[in-house]
């Protein structure tokens, strides 16, 4: 019996000094892999996105989906624009503002209400290699687009077909046709697009530049449209704009979410009405005066057209943005900046 008990007990003591060694074996496990994720946390992502700068683990590779969105006050507030990287601010007829939103580090599920063609802004998605999607064009804006002029989807062909567009009943046409955005590299592929490509990116601040930005302290600016005046505040606690249709604070249908922007680019350029029905031809090539609001600054610049992108310039060296969303004001040289009020 007291053999029995001794290799009882030595047995006991083996398994406790085993558990213990695992026991020992998992902290330290436990404690490398923990390491390893605080020194993985430490190294920033090797890639960014191209239009916005901001860091990425995987090349971004996905085509760039412009949308034209409608800015009639029957179609506020619209879907999708908080995901939006850039966006465009662009009169078409009239007084009434459209946009053109730019889609590649996000994907939204609805875009809309969308609107028809008009050939300056197509030819600003082509120039950055984007896809265009919009709904309905005059027939000799059509005949441009299937002749070459920038790789299209039109939503008159998909019109309310359920899957790549879609009527929604709670507006009136023309201000309620929906894009299905997942739907869109699917449809595109089936057209004949490419969808994977190698966009150039735009030119971004690092972190350690952020702090010495110069310019002038406004805490909010407008511009008007004919009688349509758009406002942007700094809001501090953000560290971004928020835009403003007059009063009405601009926020994405879907959620609610604010528009929330990291560089706002108020470019002037020559406008012509070329028709009847008040078309118009905008100059994107020729460069001019500009103003470029970010982190609550706000510094006189110029623009030009490099490479086919509308970027801020000073002294002819193009000015680097702050990683984050733009929104680009695109607005007559009469009054031009002139008509930009400012408040400190």
């Amino acid at each position: 019996m007291k053999y029995k008990s001794l290799i009882g007990l030595v047995l006991f003591i083996l398994m406790v000094a085993g558990c213990s060694n695992n026991f020992e074996k998992n902290s330290q496990d436990l404690e490398k892999k923990e390491f390893e994720q605080e020194e993985l946390d430490t190294i920033e992502p090797e890639f960014t996105f191209p239009l916005t700068g901001i860091r990425t683990a995987e090349p971004s590779t996905n085509r760039i989906v412009s949308v034209m969105v409608n800015n009639h006050p029957a179609a506020r507030p619209q879907s999708g624009l908080s995901q939006a990287d850039i966006v465009f601010e662009i009169l078409a007829e009239g007084q009434t503002t459209r946009f053109l939103a730019m889609f590649q580090s996000e994907k939204p599920e609805v875009v809309g209400p969308v609107r028809s063609a008009r050939p300056y802004y197509f030819n600003l998605a082509n120039a950055y290699n984007a896809l265009y999607v919009y709904h309905g064009a005059a027939d000799h804006i059509e005949d441009m687009l299937r002749g070459g002029a920038a790789d299209h989807l039109n939503g008159s062909y998909f019109d309310n077909d359920g899957h790549l567009f879609n009527r929604d009943s709670s507006r009136v046409a023309p201000h309620n046709s929906y894009l299905n955005f997942t739907a869109v590299e699917e449809v595109a592929r089936n057209q004949g697009y490419e969808m994977e490509v190698e966009h150039k990116p735009l030119s971004f601040l690092e972190q350690d530049q952020l702090d010495d930005l110069t310019g002038e302290s406004v805490s909010e600016v407008s511009l008007s449209y004919g009688q349509e005046t758009v406002r942007y505040q700094y809001d501090q606690t953000a560290d971004a704009y928020l835009r403003y249709n007059g009063d009405q604070q601009t926020v994405d249908l879907n959620d609610q979410a604010p528009i929330q922007l990291n560089n706002v680019f108020i470019m002037e350029t020559a406008h012509q009405v070329i028709d009847e029905q008040g078309r118009r031809e905008i100059d994107f090539t020729s460069g001019g005066n500009a103003y470029l609001l970010q982190k609550g600054l706000i510094q006189k610049i110029q623009w030009q057209n490099i490479d086919g992108h509308i970027v801020p310039v000073q002294d002819g060296d193009p000015v680097d943005l702050v990683p984050g969303k733009t929104w680009i004001n695109v607005i007559p040289t009469s009054p031009g900046l002139a008509g930009v009020d400012e408040i400190e």
